[in-house]
């Protein structure tokens, strides 16, 4: 490894312990030896020694992930990226930023929204998920109904092969029509076809007000009509986010959190919307919501007045994090259900959860926007048990002709169930793209397929 210098070979067992595993339950294996190449062509060198000696690498962002993509095996290389945390531009015309792979997301975020931009990506796990693993998994948010996922977000991107080939892919304009878009083959492709170690992403102004809305509804079928009545009146709408009646009860319990209403409601909706006139944006909300509580579509609202407020909105919203903690051993799940099927989907799923058992929690929340729904059902200490909730959501998703994976991706979590959304021949074409980029399955084995 003399091409990476002695500093980026680390055989410290306290640095292996640190890259032992991500956010997931997969199983935590501490790597050997852990690099940390400090520039992408380090990166494309340190793949091609592995490659010369067959050693297996596991792709490291963050470890933020849910799925075990990071998660090393027995015997692999850890590549941590976390040294490629430069953002070598930011064009203040065209909008656009350079970043390298490691950038933390929001340190990205603070820095283009310093010159005047934003760049719209949101998740909980901001201030350690890294630019390079969102686009890994094309990782969604909350901000998606107007934004779009990571993939709408990525202009190019440059790729290490696991041969060691460096391909630069730092396409800058939104119209390119020059053959085959290969940036798209590594988006989501969580590391199996090679690693990302540069991107072109794409910024937009930056609103100077958020408007914020928690509100009380009787059904879910009243939210999809409040979803529809929003994306027309509302252009300015970025987040809309459902929470079924079991999950606020558990956040309000976790936090120590009030009732937001005096009465409690079956769902709830809590939605943003980002402009640059405050009082033109508060009085539109306003107005639609009146007019929804008119309809009946609303029961009751309250619209934040400050930004101390539209914090505690959120809070109802975003204690998911301590939930994960306090549910553990847990079964979670982030799956993309069509918005005509989600209620049904939630019923069937709720009831054989319930039934199969009655002690544990089962929550139900998500980005309703774009049709992703999270699921959360703990805590369970057998192995069994965990393996027979998966069974019972994954089958359902199949029946609904939805997706077992939205946002969090595939990794060694949910390998097993792809086919519940990939038929065989896709999942055998998905091989054939592994064997011609990566013969000797060197790079994130045994993830995804």
């Amino acid at each position: 490894m003399s091409l990476l210098g002695e500093a980026a070979v680390v055989q410290d067992p306290n640095t292996s312990v640190a890259h032992s595993g991500d956010w997931s339950e997969a199983i935590k294996v501490s790597p050997s030896i852990v690099l940390f190449p400090r520039t992408p062509q380090q990166v494309a060198d340190a793949l091609a020694i592995c490659s010369r000696h067959s050693k297996k690498v596991v792709v490291q962002g963050g470890l933020t992930g849910l799925a075990g993509g990071a998660t090393p095996k027995t015997g692999e290389v850890a590549l941590s990226l976390a040294k490629l945390n430069v953002i070598e531009d930011i064009d203040l015309v065209g909008g656009t930023a350079i970043v390298q792979a490691g950038v933390i997301l929001e340190t990205l975020q603070q820095k283009v929204e310093e010159q005047g931009w934003c760049f719209p990506l949101d998740l909980g796990a901001r201030g350690s998920c890294q630019i390079g693993g969102n686009a890994a998994v094309n990782a969604g948010g909350n901000r998606v109904i107007r934004y779009g996922v990571m993939r709408q977000l990525t202009l190019g991107i440059e790729v290490a092969l696991p041969d060691g080939r460096l391909i630069d892919m730092m396409n800058r304009v939104t119209k390119n029509t020059t053959g085959i878009d290969l940036k798209h083959l590594f988006i989501g492709s969580e590391g199996t076809l090679g690693v990302i170690t540069r991107i072109v992403v794409q910024l937009f102004p930056k609103p100077s007000v958020a408007c914020t809305a928690l509100c009380a509804l009787p059904s879910f079928d009243a939210a999809t009509d409040l979803i529809r009545e929003c994306r027309s009146s509302l252009p300015s709408l970025s987040a809309f986010e459902v929470m079924w009646h079991d999950f606020v009860s558990a956040a309000r319990e976790i936090a120590h959190l009030r009732p937001p209403f005096e009465v409690g409601a079956p769902v709830y909706v809590l939605m943003e919307t980002l402009g640059t006139d405050e009082a033109s944006e508060r009085a539109q909300l306003e107005r639609v919501l009146g007019t929804a509580i008119e309809r009946g579509m609303v029961s009751d609202a309250i619209v934040a007045q400050s930004l101390d407020e539209s914090e505690r909105l959120w809070i109802y919203r975003e204690t998911v994090g301590e939930l994960l903690s306090a549910l553990k051993p847990h079964a979670a799940f982030d799956v993309g259900i069509p918005m005509a099927s989600m209620e049904k989907f939630v019923e069937r799923v709720r009831y054989e959860l319930t039934r199969d058992f009655p002690a544990r929690k089962h929550l139900f929340f998500g980005h309703i926007g774009d049709g992703n729904l999270h699921v959360l059902s703990g805590p369970y200490k057998d192995e069994a048990a965990l393996h027979h909730v998966e069974e019972l959501v994954y089958n359902a998703v199949r029946d609904f002709g939805g997706a077992i994976s939205a946002e969090h991706g595939i990794g060694v979590v949910k390998r097993d169930f792809l086919n519940n959304s990939r038929s065989d021949q896709e999942v055998s074409l998905m091989a054939d793209l592994k064997r011609l980029f990566d013969p000797a399955e060197i790079l994130n084995a045994g993830r995804v397929i």
